[in-house]
């Protein structure tokens, strides 16, 4: 299953989101560098789940007609087993063909986790650590998930508490949520610079883009 990051974003998207990032940075010293990523896992546990709880459920109806009911079941000992094992293999499907359900099967604790750590990856891969003043910030947003962080670098956690992002990450996750990804980062992406100049993160007079402004995207 792949929500196909393109897919979410058209060209036009692409350019909105470049210049809203140039003209958040033009009002102070941070860099923002938006991420998107279609998953940031593939949660082999969900699907494992699923298909457990499936074959159990199966066998345990089985059982309950076999001995609690007059239903005939022409079943022997293997048949059952192989109805079981095509349950599992239904609950794998299912995982695999809806996000809601890899969702709901995965977890808030494993997800929150995983997000996390993609988003760290993420970080370091663009090297958002990469600035003068260590003033980078990364919008990394998480389509299956849900799922927004923002994750700032020294010189940005020195000013901005990690709470007073909340407000600016849920304007984002409505975007993802209603269909429009696009005008949710957009937003989010124009608040950062707002906050960021609120709490003093000013330009210097020799300031430059020290790193790229437009939208990074991963299909994993």
């Amino acid at each position: 299953m792949s929500h196909t990051v393109s897919r979410f974003f058209t060209k036009d998207d692409l350019t909105r989101i470049q210049n809203a990032v140039q003209e958040a940075e033009s009002h102070s010293a941070g860099e923002i560098v938006p991420y998107v990523v279609d998953h940031s896992d593939a949660y082999e546990e969900a699907e494992w789940r699923c298909a457990v709880m499936l074959s159990a459920f199966a066998l345990a109806l089985l059982a309950f007609l076999h001995s609690q009911t007059s239903v005939w079941l022409p079943f022997d000992v293997a048949e059952m087993a192989i109805a079981v094992i095509v349950a599992g293999g239904v609950g794998m499907g299912i995982i695999r063909a809806s996000g809601a359900a890899r969702r709901f099967f995965a977890g808030h604790r494993l997800i929150e986790r995983r997000v996390a750590q993609r988003a760290a990856e993420a970080f370091v891969s663009e090297e958002v650590f990469n600035t003068r003043d260590r003033s980078g910030i990364l919008i990394f947003l998480s389509l299956l998930e849900h799922r927004v962080m923002v994750v700032g670098d020294t010189g940005i956690n020195a000013r901005v508490k990690a709470q007073e992002w909340h407000a600016i990450v849920k304007t984002i996750v409505d975007g993802i949520v209603a269909g429009r990804p696009a005008e949710g980062l957009i937003e989010g992406i124009r608040q950062s610079g707002a906050l960021l100049a609120l709490k003093g993160v000013e330009r210097r007079s020799d300031d430059r883009d020290e790193l790229p402004d437009s939208l990074r995207m991963s299909d994993h």
